[in-house]
């Protein structure tokens, strides 16, 4: 009996079966990225619209009459609660890379200083509003530019 033709069968099989094996989990890992780039696409998108969703609640509250500065200030606080910018917030803790979160969280306090301006009585409008609104924009446009960077997905060039 030969045992060359079937040495050379049984590893032919063995390669075809490598091949396949290695095939599949390169497959497999495509998915997994594809699958882990939407969740971040998904968790960045909430969380840059809680941010802009905060920032107009906060701003429509500190333009409205209150009748005491304690009455400003708990109403300013609980629109910035009920965005649900917090879950938002953690969501981007969990998934995001270290550059984007520490942008999401400088976006973040920035929007949060905004809101401790407006509820100890800052004017919307006035000189210091604008310093905060110019600071605000900056860090948004830095944490969507790494955003952007993080998804693949080339910068836009209007901000």
């Amino acid at each position: 009996m030969e045992w060359l033709p079937l040495l050379s069968t049984l590893m032919g099989a063995a390669i075809g079966i490598a091949a396949t094996l290695i095939a599949d989990r390169n497959k497999w890992r495509r998915e997994v990225a594809r699958q882990a780039l939407e969740v971040r696409r998904a968790v960045y998108t909430e969380y840059a619209s809680a941010l802009k969703d905060a920032g107009e609640e906060i701003r429509a509250v500190a333009l409205g009459d209150h009748r005491s500065d304690a009455a400003r200030d708990t109403a300013v606080r609980e629109a910035f609660r009920a965005t649900g910018l917090y879950t938002a917030s953690e969501r981007l803790w969990l998934v995001g890379p270290p550059l984007v979160v520490a942008a999401g969280n400088e976006a973040f306090h920035s929007l949060r200083r905004m809101r401790d301006a407006y509820a100890r009585g800052v004017v919307v409008g006035s000189a210091e509003d604008r310093a905060f609104i110019q600071r605000r924009r900056t860090a948004m446009a830095e944490m969507r530019r790494r955003m952007r960077e993080d998804l693949g997905v080339g910068p836009l060039g209007i901000e």
